[in-house]
């Protein structure tokens, strides 16, 4: 992911969100690369906006699913931390409670209890 303020936006996914900073590494003013842990398992990866580089992607247009095993106490923190477009949480048909949230970029993020389908053992 990359954005055009990676440090406001990744103080917003620590402060707001409850992501771990496990890494930044700064390249001057900018963020060349930085590591967010989620605390129930996975992260993501981000960085200052580079329109030149190789792997580039126009701030604002991520999106994302986040397991979270408590939902309501997550949106409360969100809530209370000032949290941009939180929706209520809503319990779907197929058993996720989730909601969704922007962040200072615009990206949108749903974090819900859905774990996906378990995965399919194979060979011996």
């Amino acid at each position: 992911m990359q954005a055009r303020d990676a440090k406001v936006l990744i103080d917003y996914l620590v402060d707001c969100f409850g992501f771990l900073k496990t890494a930044v590494d700064l390249d001057g003013d900018t963020v060349a690369h930085a590591q967010l842990d989620w605390p129930e398992g996975g992260g993501i990866m981000l960085g200052s906006h580079k329109p030149e580089g190789p792997f580039t992607v126009e701030p604002g247009t991520f999106a994302a699913y986040v397991v979270c095993s408590d939902i309501p106490a997550l949106h409360r923190r969100i809530v209370d931390h000032g949290g941009r477009s939180v929706t209520e949480p809503v319990q779907q048909d197929y058993g996720s409670l989730e909601f969704s949230a922007r962040d200072t970029e615009g990206n949108h993020w749903t974090f819900g209890t859905y774990r996906g389908e378990p995965r399919v053992q194979s060979g011996p």
